[in-house]
């Protein structure tokens, strides 16, 4: 179970930015991402996907679809996000704690929108569109590090 990419965006709808290590601020968020400020919604900190989610939407639908379109923050390899809904786990060194599954939105339905419908899109990545987290910990995250479950 580990990162495979690391994505911020610095405004709203903005593009999104890869990157090999990101500093994740306890409270706050990612330090240059455009939800990074202090005492930012705990739902707001955080959002990771898992790239075999990805991978399933590109196979069914024909599609080539790349992880950062989907706009979240951290992608996955090897791990069941939606089992750590309000579990505390280590992304890297860093602590973070589930809070609430990251249904995709209008805004990633129209963005991905040319085939298939807005609508078509956002309903097949419900229940696999990723997980919104809590910063618990300050640390660097990296490309490569591991995602361990603590409870």
């Amino acid at each position: 179970m580990n990162i495979v990419a690391l994505y911020t965006a610095d405004e709203s709808r903005g593009p999104m930015t890869g990157h090999e290590a990101v500093q994740l601020r306890a409270g706050c968020g990612i330090v240059g991402d455009r939800h990074c400020k202090r005492n930012t919604k705990p739902e707001e900190q955080l959002t990771l996907i898992e790239h075999e989610a990805v991978d399933a939407f590109n196979e069914e639908f024909g599609q080539e679809v790349q992880p950062h379109q989907l706009r979240r923050n951290i992608v996955t390899k090897g791990v069941d996000l939606n089992a750590l809904e309000g579990r505390e786990f280590t992304v890297g060194p860093v602590r973070v704690r589930g809070i609430e599954r990251c249904e995709p939105c209008s805004v990633v339905g129209k963005l991905l929108a040319g085939e298939l419908t807005p609508t078509r899109i956002i309903q097949s990545f419900m229940g696999r569109g990723g997980l919104r987290c809590e910063i618990l910990s300050t640390g660097v995250v990296r490309v490569g590090d591991d995602i361990d479950i603590l409870d």
